[in-house]
């Protein structure tokens, strides 16, 4: 007689884990956006990182159209075997030269161009320090590399000091290894920007390199909207076109050798297929529209400045940071739930950032602002905020 077949301890296991998130107040589900428009047609939308609203612009549309009628929507196979298409090569030419580099290499996404770099750049014994609050593809690539021999460590955010004395430790022990600093430019859940700078002259002070991740940085900040590094103080910069540039994609840029190298070593780049020439196309074009548009990011400057004074007088200590990414932190998970269930009754979607996302304790209501937001919408924003019990929801 059969026996019922008994669940496998592993999916028990699982099965327990989503039981006891789901009892939590960090349970994840999926909001479908469109979904959320139908239900909500004066939605302003605050959850996007679509900063100079790219995504839905007409020229980026009518390019990749004509990119689909010409190359198809797909690329075929990886860039080491027939995946290379002229609109790449064009794209990475036009890319270098908005970063002030000497050549770029585009990757999927941004997470796999981190992991692609972190992972195949250190060398075995050699070191790499990062901010502890860096993206999860840096944390993760440099998990990567240690695999391979190298070491990773962290350091309390902002504490350069920290940072100074892990370089001088490992230029003792190892005189002979590379030392990389790896860094967001602007960090993702606070909203505040590297001290390029210093950073730069730790660099120099201890023989390192500098890896920078543009992500939140690109399209935004810069006098062209070339990112944090204008002057070009990194060695190897990461950008990525699925933020202020509307699309999707990932662009390393830095020295010649260093993009030959990741051709010829990073299994993320060597193993995957290639980007869609849409994705190609749709980064050209909000490059494009970056050069003949700077009033997006003027006004874009311009709300973040507003956002920011107005969030003080209300009394929620914000820094006048120069980023569309402002956060509320407000403690619990709970309450940044209330908050955000407090917003969205305003027609307002504002995210709840959750640990493991933030620390523990340090949940918050994520703002992230767009260009296309109008006075208008500011105004409800506040009387929003002005309304929510922030004494009863501790």
């Amino acid at each position: 007689m059969n026996q019922p077949r008994r669940s496998p301890d592993w999916l028990q296991r699982i099965r327990t884990l989503v039981s006891e998130r789901r009892d939590s107040s960090n349970w994840r589900s999926l909001t479908i956006r469109d979904e959320v428009k139908v239900a909500l047609p004066r939605t302003i939308d605050l959850s996007s990182n679509d900063y100079l609203a790219l995504s839905r612009h007409p020229l980026l549309i009518d390019c990749v159209r004509d990119a689909a009628a010409r190359w198809g929507v797909g690329s075929g196979s990886s860039r080491l075997v027939s995946g290379t298409l002229p609109i790449h090569a064009a794209l990475e030419r036009r890319f270098a030269k908005f970063k002030h580099a000497e050549a770029a290499l585009l990757f999927p996404t941004g997470y796999v161009a981190n992991l692609a770099v972190l992972s195949t750049i250190p060398q075995p014994g050699d070191l790499l320090v990062l901010d502890k609050l860096c993206h999860a593809s840096l944390i993760d690539g440099g998990r990567l590399a240690t695999a391979t021999g190298a070491t990773m460590r962290t350091f309390p955010h902002g504490r350069l000091d920290r940072l100074s004395t892990l370089l001088a430790d490992h230029q003792i022990e190892k005189p002979d290894a590379a030392r990389f600093i790896v860094s967001d430019a602007v960090f993702s859940m606070d909203g505040d920007c590297a001290d390029l700078p210093r950073l730069a002259e730790l660099r120099d002070a201890h023989d390192a390199a500098l890896i920078l991740d543009e992500a939140h940085a690109t399209g935004v900040l810069g006098e062209r909207g070339e990112g944090l590094d204008a002057a070009g103080l990194a060695d190897i910069t990461i950008s990525t076109a699925s933020k202020a540039l509307g699309s999707l994609g990932g662009v390393v840029t830095g020295p010649v050798d260093v993009i030959e190298w990741l051709i010829n070593a990073a299994r993320p780049f060597i193993y995957t297929t290639a980007s869609s020439p849409l994705q190609a196309a749709a980064i050209e074009a909000a490059l494009d529209v970056i050069d003949a548009e700077p009033r997006r990011r003027t006004r874009m400057a311009a709300l973040v400045h507003l956002v920011r004074l107005r969030l003080n007088e209300l009394g929620l200590a914000t820094p006048m940071d120069p980023t569309p990414i402002i956060p509320i932190v407000v403690g619990s998970a709970q309450r940044a739930i209330a908050l955000s269930a407090h917003l969205r009754a305003s027609d307002i979607i504002a995210p709840a950032i959750r640990p493991p996302t933030v620390a523990p304790n340090a949940s918050r209501v994520r703002l992230s602002l767009h260009c296309e937001l109008t006075d208008d919408d500011l105004d409800q924003l506040f009387r929003s905020l002005a309304s929510f019990d922030w004494d009863q929801q501790q």
